[in-house]
């Protein structure tokens, strides 16, 4: 499997339920600003519940970053709305969600388990020319942390907006960064 890193988003066009209301969201909605595509296996499960309310306790740490979520599952997004309607965790939820019903987004990321219609646990980090900067991808039973991926979000805009330097392993806002020279070969 080849890299998606650095690539632009390829094109695709899906309704999603956002803020009480149904949606049309593209590829061109990722454009312009930091957007992360945060992809669950299914509404009404175990993991995703989780995951989900962790993103909208952290969703105001985006915004102020001025990153979008979409969250997308294989579901449509009736059953985004259904869920929303009766899951207490589902109901804190102000980002878009995405419905993928014929696995068109989750297949353009290669998150589509292909026999089982669903799609892995993969987060994708895009920056504002619409190329992906981060990818994570976890097995089925292995939940995500938001407070990490924010703390990746904020590295990838550092990189982005101070070229010539790279964020460290642990690397946190307001840490140390490096400058890439030959004169720390050997010496980190």
């Amino acid at each position: 499997m080849s890299s998606l890193i650095n690539t632009e988003v390829l094109p695709f066009h899906a309704s999603a339920f956002h803020n009480g209301k149904f949606i049309e969201v593209s590829e061109a909605d990722l454009k312009k600003k930091w957007s992360v595509v945060f992809f669950y296996p299914a509404d009404f499960t175990f993991v995703c519940p989780t995951e989900l309310a962790d993103l909208a306790d952290n969703y105001t740490e985006f915004k102020k970053l001025g990153v979008e979520i979409y969250s997308v599952s294989t579901d449509t997004h009736f059953t985004h709305k259904a869920w929303h309607d009766v899951s207490e965790a589902i109901q804190k939820i102000q980002y878009v969600m995405i419905g993928d019903p014929t696995g068109t987004i989750s297949r353009n990321f290669g998150v589509l388990i292909e026999d089982a219609g669903l799609a892995d646990r993969g987060a994708f980090v895009i920056d504002p020319q619409g190329r992906i900067q981060i990818i994570e991808i976890n097995a089925g039973g292995i939940g995500r942390n938001a407070a990490e991926l924010l703390r990746k979000v904020k590295a990838a805009q550092y990189v982005a907006s101070h070229p010539g330097e790279v964020c460290p392993a642990k690397w946190k806002e307001g840490d140390k960064t490096l400058a890439p020279s030959l004169d720390l070969v050997g010496k980190i």
